[in-house]
């Protein structure tokens, strides 16, 4: 199978986020996503086939996608436009009002080696601290972080991935951080 198609293969599966847990998957014939009477089910790759050779996950499609792409597993576009400037962004952001649950730890670097700033700002996320009113309640419908976690991001149900940053060891201050500091404001 060509690269292009694997790929493209790869990142339906993803969107789908079907995975069940390891060591299988669900074959797509049984996945109640796909018709399994349809010819072209047969032309589809499996995701026991296209995901088990990635690095291992413990929740949603049971891969690490972060991980696959440091590793170099996979090498996505970048850019479809030759002229998009591409811009890694080592910061991350604190967010303090999370109730009694631990500060939320935003990581720029993740996000922006898959996409563009212009992804989510302005249109997600207003480029100004205290314009976006983040809350659970409007991540679940689907707004700010919802917008990709639960369907091809890490599921909102692994709470630790954001809530991260424990009150009683933070010594910054919440916002954004310096670039790569985060590991020295906790103690």
């Amino acid at each position: 199978m060509k690269a292009t198609s694997f790929l493209t293969s790869l990142l339906f599966l993803l969107s789908l986020n079907t995975a069940q847990g390891a060591p299988g998957w669900k074959a797509l014939t049984n996945d109640e996503v796909h018709d399994p009477t349809s010819p072209a089910i047969g032309i589809l790759q499996e995701p026991a086939t296209a995901l088990a050779l990635l690095p291992s996950d413990t929740s949603g499609n049971r891969v690490s996608w972060i991980r696959a792409l440091r590793e170099r597993y996979i090498q996505p576009r970048t850019n479809i436009y030759p002229e998009t400037e591409i811009k890694v962004l080592d910061m991350d952001i604190i967010m303090e009002l999370t109730g009694e649950m631990p500060l939320v730890r935003f990581p720029h670097k993740p996000h922006t080696e898959w996409l563009d700033c212009d992804n989510c700002h302005d249109k997600i996320f207003i480029e100004k601290v205290g314009a976006n009113p983040v809350n659970m309640f409007a991540i679940l419908a689907g707004e700010y972080c919802g917008r990709c976690h639960g369907a091809v991001a890490f599921p909102l149900t692994e709470c630790n991935r954001c809530h991260s940053v424990d009150r009683a060891t933070f010594t910054g201050q919440p916002g954004a951080q310096p670039e790569k500091k985060v590991s020295e404001l906790i103690n």
